[in-house]
């Protein structure tokens, strides 16, 4: 997401601080981004902060002597892609949802046309009152998004649901609804991510060293393309994506499952896990205690995922596979791809500085049977759109 107009509002409440964060990453990633604040949340965060962050200018006062050849509040409400409020307080949720615009903020985000994010924050008993409830309820039949409050400890002493989600969250809630090229609308798409973890006993497990972050950005960018995204995951430190529907794996045996289960229903499916190739033959019931000497570990091979899916595959359907290699890459993951009966197998290798396991970035070789398609050096995010365009939208 980059060149969008984002109006991000803030209003008076004590997770203002941290939109100082999500202005800034709107900003690093290359959009136009205009701050609007009430008074209240001038009380917890300064306009010469958030004006230094987005680089704009901070709208706090409807009025002003400034002279202007537009309207403010109309000018912004055009040109605005996605508008946010967050932190949203009852009041504010109170006023959007029965149409009062007796400031700068709640003006402007009444004369927007554009996709509107509302993200509550407050205490919760506030939030649970059944007029608020029935206010976010409004919000809704009027088409906005709204993002579901976090639970944990809130400024006031109570512990419940109310929290603001954390700034990446909001980020992501933002891509998903930000306007793009759909070029997946109506599509179905399966993405595995992470590890498998096979037990050995209640204690210990088989595993390896995914962090998730490439199947993640994978599924999220399916998302923003428009498709409708199911993402099988092992167990990672990656916050649940927005508008994404999430199952949780374990083990091997389990993303089969999950996968198999739904090949079927499914347009796209790809193959970005982890998935161990062996399994224990034997898990104990109770903790494998240490002796002297060697210990073996029979072993069993685990379910060739990708293989079932290509044997199984439907007319129509595309299927992507994952290989990473620590020497000869090319060629032992270009055998994947008739092996598989794959449509494209990406080709990754650990060996690579910036590469593999871990980081943020990522070098990729797409195989197809026309040929090869490096990707070179990129960051996980821009690596899976890459692959997404040139796997998925070729004839759009």
């Amino acid at each position: 997401m980059k060149d969008k107009c984002i109006v991000v509002g803030i209003t008076g409440g004590i997770a203002a601080f941290k939109i100082c964060s999500l202005v800034s990453s709107l900003k690093k990633k290359g959009n136009d981004v205009h701050v609007l604040m009430t008074k209240e949340a001038e009380q917890f965060v300064t306009p010469l902060t958030l004006q230094t962050l987005s680089a704009n200018r901070v709208i706090t006062d409807m009025f002003t002597t400034d002279f202007t050849p537009d309207v403010h509040h109309i000018s912004l409400a055009k040109k605005a892609d996605v508008f946010v409020i967050a932190p949203a307080t009852a009041n504010i949720i109170a006023k959007i949802a029965h149409g009062i615009a007796d400031d700068m903020l709640t003006s402007t985000f009444l004369a927007a046309g554009c996709e509107k994010l509302i993200v509550p924050a407050m205490n919760t008993g506030m939030l649970e009152n059944p007029i608020t409830q029935d206010n976010i309820a409004t919000l809704k039949k009027y088409g906005m998004h709204v993002l579901d409050s976090a639970s944990g400890y809130l400024a006031c002493g109570d512990t419940g649901k109310g929290r603001m989600p954390e700034p990446s969250v909001i980020l992501d809630a933002i891509e998903a609804i930000a306007p793009g090229e759909r070029y997946l609308e109506g599509k179905r798409v399966l993405v595995s991510a992470g590890p498998t973890r096979e037990a050995l006993d209640p204690v210990r497990y088989i595993t390896n060293h995914s962090s998730g972050k490439m199947g993640y950005e994978l599924a999220k960018a399916a998302r923003n393309a428009g498709a409708k995204v199911t993402l099988a995951a092992g167990h990672t430190e990656l916050a649940d994506p927005v508008g994404i529907d999430l199952v949780h794996i374990e083990s091997a045996a389990d993303l089969a499952d999950a996968v198999l289960s739904r090949q079927e229903e499914n347009d796209v499916i790809i193959m970005a896990a982890a998935v161990a190739d062996y399994t224990p033959v034997h898990v104990d019931d109770q903790k494998i205690k240490k002796s002297e000497g060697e210990f073996n570990l029979p072993l069993k091979r685990t379910t060739d995922i990708l293989k079932a899916l290509g044997e199984n595959k439907k007319e129509g359907q595309v299927l992507i596979g994952f290989a990473m290699e620590t020497q000869n890459l090319i060629e032992n993951a270009s055998k994947k791809l008739s092996a598989k009966n794959a449509d494209y197998i990406i080709a990754n290798s650990i060996a690579d500085a910036g590469a593999g396991f871990g980081v943020d970035t990522n070098i990729v070789t797409i195989i197809s049977k026309d040929g090869l398609n490096p990707l070179g050096l990129l960051s996980k995010e821009e690596t899976a759109e890459k692959i997404l365009e040139f796997c998925l939208k070729k004839g759009k």
